[in-house]
């Protein structure tokens, strides 16, 4: 069993990134610049967005964070948006999420220019996604097909299974592993909550991508030998050995699935690291495009 260690391939993806930008800055072209909005006080949410933040910064990328209280109106959220799209210095716009509920996460995606939408939620990424064209890929997508890539994952005919079908990763990357090209041509199998029999379905798997969002769903039994399987899931369990009061978990029960493995991804240390190098990537081609065109 090896693991498909996110700290390692982000690592080699954050330096190939660092020496590009180096190269912008030598010959006097703009940095990439990611413009960051965090509204509220959620503590995840806050330690996603300063790790975003601090990885910009490694890299030599510029990036502003901008702070509301959780009681910010929609109409003054969508404003600062319209401001960071005018703002030629911003290359790409990601705002955190979950948002209050007072405040339509739907009608700020749509806000977001597509140009600058670096997360890939705008229907005009999506769209373009589904078809092919020239996109910006879901981070967390994307972070994955990175890892494949960096691990010399074979997709070409094989099986994948992936459990989950949200529209920020499940759905996108089953559409992506079935595409004709390097890491594609994949048969994918998209299961859900009415999947009948899915631990059969899954013990069919060459690559199982588990995306659902439940503590150790995956279990043992689900795995065939020598399967490939990527942990998309964050789960925040209880657990009263640790200072927080909680710890980490995946969707798949990592100890006792994990020897059965050719490869899988640690939860944390997996995806969640894909996913802000799939981000940085996006920015720079933000940059890069806006530079070229």
């Amino acid at each position: 069993m090896k693991l498909l260690e996110g700290k390692v391939a982000s690592a080699a993806i954050k330096e190939n990134l660092k020496n590009k930008i180096a190269a912008l800055q030598s010959a006097n072209k703009k940095v990439p610049h990611l413009a960051a909005i965090l509204v509220g006080n959620d503590p995840a949410s806050e330690t996603y967005v300063n790790s975003k933040v601090k990885n910009c910064h490694e890299i030599g990328m510029l990036s502003t964070l901008v702070r509301y209280e959780s009681t910010i109106t929609e109409a003054e959220l969508l404003n600062k948006i319209d401001e960071l799209n005018e703002d030629e210095n911003i290359d790409g716009i990601l705002v955190q999420v979950p948002l209050p509920p007072h405040i339509s996460e739907k009608k700020v995606t749509l806000r977001i220019r597509p140009e600058k939408d670096v997360d890939g939620f705008h229907p005009v990424n999506v769209g373009n996604m589904v078809l092919d064209y020239p996109s910006f890929i879901s981070a967390t997508p994307y972070g994955i097909l990175l890892m494949l890539q960096h691990y010399g994952i074979e997709t070409s005919g094989k099986n994948v299974v992936v459990i989950g079908r949200s529209h920020t990763v499940g759905t996108p990357i089953s559409i992506l592993l079935s595409r004709n090209n390097a890491t594609g041509n994949a048969t994918v199998t998209l299961c859900h909550s009415r999947t009948k029999d899915l631990p059969s379905v899954c013990r069919q798997a060459d690559i199982i991508i588990a995306a659902i969002g439940k503590p150790k769903f995956v279990t043992a039994d689900m795995v065939k030998e020598n399967a490939v399987v990527i942990d998309v899931g964050i789960n925040r369990v209880k657990d009263a050995s640790k200072k927080s009061g909680f710890a980490l978990k995946g969707d798949v029960d990592f100890e006792n699935v994990a020897p059965k493995c050719s490869y899988i991804s640690p939860v944390p240390g997996g995806v969640g690291l894909m996913t802000i190098a799939a981000l940085l990537m996006n920015t720079f081609k933000a940059a890069t495009l806006k530079v070229e065109g």
